[in-house]
């Protein structure tokens, strides 16, 4: 049977350059409208018995070439369980080979969260107790911002994800936090929905995320530059979140992200807002204290440089809603690559790992949720 690859499929992105026998050479499509790419996602047919040889040839060009060295593509052949392939990177190559277990295979840069599992997940949790669904809006490509509404308490926790799609881990930690939130039986959930009112944007970027990007929504637009001023032409999205916002308050949030090139979990703060106060920055440090006592996958040392008095990009969201309601906000970011503070040879950072993490979240919220 002759090999063949695909990628017109919910969050497919790959192009085949050329095809000899059982080595191809491919590359991975920009995100529509920007220069942005590194997400792929393929189908890889009638190659059952046979070692495949996939060569991605623009790695060098893409967002994040730092991602590449030190990466191992994703494979599956049920799309449930993903483990790591054979994957290396030399001269702006990647190459993946694989020794074809079945005659359909799935690769990918990360674990996909399907629209079809968004949906699946919005379903299921909007038809729980004490559960509320509003749609906040809609995309450019007319989709629903879809929120979910959990708990009775005053303080008001926003959790979102996405806003680059192609980082679908953050989809998958949603899904963890969502099923622990939820829990009837979990006492951590009982105290949060007591004391507080999340609100939960499992996916801010519903078209990126359909379309096969890595960052950019269906206008090009890379929505985490949009916090200050959003407009409904470029990014409907951020708009409707940040004015459902307006409506609630925000006194706690995290925004939940991968990174490519940094092989670990660590959170971004909001040093460096021009109303930047002690109490805000002394919350912050508490929790990423008590989410490293609580998680052997989160760590301190390494992650990203704080900006100086001042200095801090308001047209991202962490910044914005610092500044804009005196909110404990942070940036959560997993990897892409293994975990280098707990390696796994097999799975590497995972989409399980990344559900774990989510309800880990909440039990470090748990502790200082007195404190906001």
């Amino acid at each position: 049977m002759m090999a063949r690859i695909s990628a017109d499929f919910d969050a497919g992105n790959i192009r085949v350059i050329a095809a000899d026998g059982d080595r191809f050479d491919l590359e991975i499509v920009t995100d529509a409208g920007s220069d942005f790419y590194q997400w792929f996602y393929y189908r890889l047919t009638g190659a059952a018995g046979r070692t495949i040889e996939m060569r991605i040839l623009n790695g060098k060009g893409s967002a994040y070439p730092l991602g590449w060295p030190g990466y191992s593509a994703r494979v599956s052949s049920d799309r449930v369980h993903w483990r790591l392939a054979e994957t290396s990177y030399a001269d702006g190559v990647l190459t993946i080979r694989h020794a074809a277990e079945s005659d359909t295979l799935w690769f990918a840069y990360f674990a996909p969260y399907s629209m079809e599992r968004h949906h699946d997940l919005v379903a299921r949790i909007a038809a729980r107790p004490g559960v509320a669904y509003r749609s906040l809006g809609q995309t450019l490509d007319g989709q629903e911002m879809d929120c979910l509404t959990i708990g009775e308490g005053r303080k008001q926790v926003w959790l979102y994800a996405r806003q680059h799609p192609g980082e679908s881990m953050a989809e998958w930690w949603m899904e963890g936090a969502l099923e622990r939130l939820t829990d009837a039986h979990d006492p951590v959930a009982r105290v949060l929905r007591r004391e507080a009112t999340f609100h939960v944007v499992p996916n801010m970027n519903p078209d990126g995320s359909r379309r096969g990007h890595l960052r950019t929504n269906a206008a090009g637009v890379n929505l985490n530059r949009e916090w200050h001023e959003p407009t409904p032409e470029r990014s409907p999205e951020v708009l409707a979140v940040r004015n459902r916002m307006d409506e609630t308050g925000v006194d706690f949030a995290i925004d939940v992200h991968g990174d490519e090139a940094i092989p670990y979990v660590f959170l971004a703060g909001f040093e460096g807002i021009p109303n930047w106060t002690e109490r805000q920055g002394d919350l912050f440090k508490r929790y990423r204290e008590t989410l490293t006592r609580r998680s052997p996958d989160f760590q301190m040392k390494h992650g990203y440089g704080v900006a100086a008095p001042g200095s801090a990009n308001l047209t991202m969201s962490t910044n914005q809603l610092a500044n804009r309601f005196g909110a404990v906000s942070m940036t959560l970011e997993m990897p892409f690559k293994d975990n280098d503070s707990l390696p796994d040879p097999e799975y590497g950072w995972s989409a399980e790992r990344s559900a774990r993490l989510g309800a880990d979240c909440l039990g470090a919220l748990h502790e200082m949720i007195d404190a906001l």
